[in-house]
């Protein structure tokens, strides 16, 4: 194995915005992420639904909201 090709791993500290730290082992320093396993929707269990630019009332708008059907196919009209 070559020497000297590894980087150096020192104890970091990674910090959530939700307040959650870990301790871990990194080439970096004091790393800061926006979601993690405990405020993460799909570890929480709670489902969260952002529309902040208003795409889904726009969508609406604009081909509006289909009321019109197709009808299924009835067992009479078929013929054996």
């Amino acid at each position: 194995m070559k020497q000297d090709i590894h980087p150096d791993y020192k104890e970091t500290t990674i910090s959530c915005m939700c307040g959650v730290t870990y301790q871990t082992r990194s080439t970096g320093k004091d790393i800061q992420i926006g979601i993690c396993a405990a405020c993460h929707p799909f570890f929480t269990g709670e489902q969260r639904f952002v529309d902040t630019a208003g795409r889904v009332d726009k969508f609406t708008q604009r081909y509006g909201a289909s009321t019109a059907r197709r009808k299924k196919p009835s067992l009479a009209s078929v013929s054996s």
